[in-house]
């Protein structure tokens, strides 16, 4: 690997870690609105 794309690579990891910060609260939100909805 060379280390252009070694560059691009962590580029893309690090913008994949930073969607998954929010995304993992998101949809633990939307789970316990559908679960809390069947339980009632």
């Amino acid at each position: 690997m060379t280390v252009h794309d070694m560059e691009k690579a962590e580029a893309t990891y690090s913008g994949f870690m930073a969607t998954l910060k929010w995304a993992i609260p998101v949809i633990a939100v939307i789970v316990f609105a559908v679960v809390a909805a069947i339980a009632s």
